[in-house]
């Protein structure tokens, strides 16, 4: 009896950390970095974002302006990312992709549930775009 409660212990901890692992994966954190009007582009600003996932941690598929151009490089951990109907790609620390203007990015996520995961997106769009991210509805 007493090795059934012991064994029934153990599982209910090992499901705890499990679900405690998991439970950390919330919205990933985003700050602007940078935000400079192109002196020689009139119309046209580079703003810079850092995007931290916690592990687990992602963000919902979204759009972004229309004008936007964006370079993505991971600063830490690993990323899986998908755009538009490409296939989901891990892209690790060090590893870069692109977003064109109109392009939805589906599935921006840590590749880690145990690590936290930073990547750094730069954008080229229009001054007066004050939403840089659209969630799907």
């Amino acid at each position: 009896m007493l090795r059934k409660m012991i064994s029934a212990a153990a599982f209910a901890l090992v499901l705890a950390a499990g679900t405690q692992a998991h439970a950390g994966g919330g919205k990933a954190k985003v700050s602007v970095v940078f935000d400079q009007k192109l002196p020689n582009v009139p119309g046209k600003s580079m703003k810079a974002v850092m995007v931290e996932y916690e592990p687990g941690g992602l963000s919902p598929g979204h759009t972004h302006p229309d004008s936007a151009f964006i370079y993505a490089t991971v600063l830490e951990g690993a990323i899986r990312s998908a755009v538009n109907d490409g296939p989901v790609k891990t892209y690790k620390a060090g590893e870069s992709f692109a977003e064109f203007p109109g392009d939805h990015h589906s599935v921006s996520a840590n590749a880690s549930d145990t690590k936290p995961a930073r990547l750094l997106a730069v954008f080229v769009l229009d001054t007066d775009e004050t939403e840089l991210t659209i969630d799907d509805k």
